[in-house]
């Protein structure tokens, strides 16, 4: 099928939804879903976004801006997965617990403001993920137009750009408990180191990074073709200094580069 059939097919899937709540994290996927059933549906649309110690800070914020920009009505709920013990303790279902907690709270968000469904943006790309979120999704009846439309992260990229949407070449996020191996409770200190190492290594200019924490070891994963600018010795010298100011003893690059899901490989 082509990308032009696929997209046809995705604005018919939107029109069957009638009206729709759009969990919405300001990423690449979420924003074209959110554009698209904003262009469909009109004011029959709502984004919610969820913020906590998961997401990166900036992530918030762009979010926001993001909605703004696109002039659609947005929500900020404040969530509170952290709480919950079953999640704390991080075991491999721990995407499960959240998307659960999250997509219920949706539901009845959707039922206040009288929306038929809640909608996020999971794409074609994420089947070859383990992705223990996407039962809690079927289960409470979520679509995932995007996914049903058979678009992959590519060709979700080209669409956005033939939208002008500013996130059409935004580097791909993942909330911030994927970088802490499981097993390994989920406090707010971790999250938030996990967020300052980044902030760090992202200031020299790497678009796309992960700093996976192992206890007092930070295990640095950048895209292939950026490892090599870890041979210069003052740049090693100047970020192993300023991730050790953050609380890290040792600091590591894993040379084989980012990849999605790497802490998905050793699960249990």
């Amino acid at each position: 099928m082509s990308l032009q059939q696929k997209k046809a097919a995705l604005l018919a899937r939107i029109a069957d939804l009638k009206s729709v709540l759009v969990a919405f994290s300001g990423g690449v996927d979420s924003t074209l879903l959110l554009k698209l059933c904003h262009d469909v549906l009109k004011n029959r649309v709502v984004a919610v976004t969820a913020t906590s110690a998961l997401q990166p800070g900036h992530e918030n914020e762009a979010a926001l801006q993001t909605a703004r920009d696109l002039g659609i009505r947005h929500i900020r709920i404040q969530s509170k997965i952290l709480e919950e013990a079953v999640f704390f303790k991080n075991s491999d279902q721990r995407c499960y617990h959240c998307k659960r907690h999250l997509f219920e709270k949706l539901q009845m968000m959707a039922g206040e403001l009288k929306l038929e469904y809640v909608a996020h943006g999971a794409n074609a790309d994420d089947l070859s993920d383990y992705r223990p979120g996407f039962r809690a999704a079927e289960e409470l009846g979520v679509v995932a137009p995007l996914l049903e439309a058979g678009l992959g992260k590519a060709e979700i990229r080209q669409l956005s750009k033939e939208l002008n949407l500013s996130t059409w070449d935004k580097p791909a996020m993942a909330c911030l408990a994927t970088r802490i191996p499981y097993g390994t409770e989920l406090t707010p200190e971790r999250l938030q180191q996990a967020d300052a190492a980044e902030a760090v290594i992202a200031a020299q200019g790497f678009r796309s990074c992960r700093v996976r924490c192992h206890g007092p070891i930070a295990r640095i994963e950048v895209p292939p073709p950026e490892i090599e600018r870890f041979l210069d010795p003052d740049f090693r010298k100047n970020l192993v200094a300023e991730l050790k100011a953050i609380g890290f003893k040792h600091v590591a690059l894993d040379l084989e580069g980012y990849a999605m899901g790497s802490m998905n490989e050793v699960r249990d």
